[in-house]
């Protein structure tokens, strides 16, 4: 376990719910780059498996929350997409 992996994912954690919330309350996708969280949440998932595969420690949990939270803000996307249309 790293103490420099753990300060980067709690970095990019505290960054995400920012981002969900302001996904969710402003409705647009202005600013936002599906490319750019899809590599994002392809990074978290190959950190996930790493962990599984070669190191397994706590720092899972980290990864796996990372994930969840980019997923969210990929779902916002596309509802915000969807909104966007009509």
């Amino acid at each position: 376990m790293s103490i420099f992996e753990i300060g980067m994912l709690l970095c990019f954690g505290f960054a995400w719910p920012f981002s969900i919330y302001r996904s969710y309350t402003s409705r647009q996708n202005s600013g936002k780059s599906l490319p750019f969280l899809l590599i994002l949440l392809l990074g978290y998932i190959s950190g996930i498996l790493h962990k599984i595969f070669y190191n397994f420690d706590p720092v899972i949990y980290l990864y796996i929350l990372n994930s969840i939270m980019v997923s969210i803000d990929i779902l916002l996307f596309y509802r915000n997409k969807r909104l966007n249309l009509v």
